[in-house]
């Protein structure tokens, strides 16, 4: 595949991933950050956030991010799986399945 390709590829796994985020589904919450203040604010922080950059998103996919939210590091991880949500699924396979995980950075 050539660079070309690789950047349409990253492109379209990071539209899907932001309307992914966007829709609110597919969310998990690990035990640590269910402590967190506001955690309604948080999914919306989540589900809003745009600050990515070279350090944290090197492949320009849009499948994580990090937050302070009141004083807690806490760090979202877009997965993606096949239907049974077993094993690994491409991105942009029609059956893949994400699950975005929302944890304090300390419990990763």
């Amino acid at each position: 595949m050539n660079v070309k390709m690789d950047r349409i590829r990253c492109e379209k796994i990071a539209m899907i991933n932001d309307m992914f985020r966007l829709s609110g589904l597919g969310v998990m919450l690990a035990g640590g950050v269910q402590s967190v203040k506001d955690i309604s604010g948080l999914l919306r922080a989540v589900r809003d956030y745009d600050k990515f950059n070279e350090d944290n998103d090197p492949w320009h996919e849009h499948d994580y991010g990090r937050l302070d939210w009141y004083g807690d590091n806490v760090i979202w991880k877009i997965d993606y799986y096949d239907q049974s949500l077993t094993y690994w699924e491409d991105p942009l396979s029609l059956k893949c399945r994400r699950i975005i995980t929302i944890m304090l950075a300390e419990d990763y």
